[in-house]
């Protein structure tokens, strides 16, 4: 391989790992959020992303609706399910004393609950793709190719992600949401309702999955198993670190791209293997991940 070739693959891979990375960071920031307010890893996300997808397909295809209407209707359906789904489950099953793997299994029974609830209605049976809302013609940038619709969905996730950093620091839901992650008793004596933070942290997880959902699906298509795109989004929570936002970030972009350089310099078989492989190096070398702060010792 001539070095042009080699510096020709890094710009292609750098720039299509940050398009398919910045979605993944949008579910990992969903993840991680959940995770710190509720110490409970969320098994479903990748499934209420799903969810996101058949809402929009069944708007656009079936409903005849527009993108214009679409969009918002979609992301306040499964914000709002998602919200629904942590005050009327995952509240009673804390009420009832039910600790780590009850909340847990609760989880699991939410993924497959929807997962069967899409297969009865007879949409997953043909595999189809979103119409595109931005043209595919091909944008140059450096040596590399990219479409429209790459710069839309990274554009998209950015504006996303810089709308949560502000609401996290400037905004009064994001401070408190803040403090019941950092220590949820002292959040309580100060007047923060944990189970009203809790619902919104859920709601907010499921409008960044169904956005995530939206501007990837019309590059792929849309099946029951299109959830397993989750597993990406908590390898890029593991790298960047389970506990900080910032790093759920990074590692959904580090993720991308070295899924898309192992695609290009050593096989697309192999991309499977990649994010487990940036998974183990992460836990050799820094365990708690890139940003995740030093490691917490709890005495049992």
């Amino acid at each position: 391989m001539s070095f042009s070739e080699i510096w020709l693959f890094l710009q292609q891979g750098i720039l299509s790992g940050l398009v398919t990375g910045s979605v993944y960071a949008l579910l990992a920031i969903a993840i991680v959020a959940i995770f710190k307010t509720t110490d409970v890893p969320n098994f479903a996300q990748g499934e209420i992303f799903m969810i996101g997808g058949y809402v929009a397909l069944s708007l656009l295809l079936i409903a005849g609706w527009s993108y214009a209407v679409v969009i918002p209707v979609t992301v306040v359906a499964v914000a709002v399910g998602s919200a629904l789904f942590q005050r009327v489950v995952m509240e009673r099953v804390t009420h009832s004393k039910g600790v780590g793997p009850q909340l847990v299994i609760a989880t699991l029974g939410l993924a497959y609950m929807l997962k069967g609830l899409v297969r009865q209605t007879g949409l997953g049976d043909t595999p189809r793709s979103l119409p595109p809302l931005v043209s595919n013609d091909p944008v140059i940038i450096g040596d590399a190719f990219l479409t429209r619709l790459d710069v839309a969905i990274f554009v998209a996730s950015l504006t996303a992600m810089v709308l949560i950093y502000l609401m996290f620091n400037h905004t009064r839901i994001g401070k408190a949401m803040r403090a019941v992650g950092m220590n949820p008793r002292a959040a309580q004596i100060v007047g923060i309702r944990l189970s009203r933070i809790r619902m919104m942290v859920w709601a907010m997880a499921g409008l960044l999955s169904a956005l995530a959902a939206l501007l990837i699906t019309p590059k792929i298509l849309i099946t029951p198993d299109i959830a397993h795109i989750a597993i990406l989004a908590y390898a890029a929570a593991i790298v960047g670190g389970f506990t900080s936002l910032p790093g759920a970030v990074l590692g959904g972009l580090v993720i991308g791209i070295v899924e898309n350089l192992v695609g290009l310099f050593i096989s697309t078989n192999a991309i499977v293997v990649a994010p487990f492989l940036a998974i183990l190096v992460t836990l050799i070398v820094r365990p708690q991940g890139i940003l995740g702060g030093k490691p917490q010792v709890k005495k049992v």
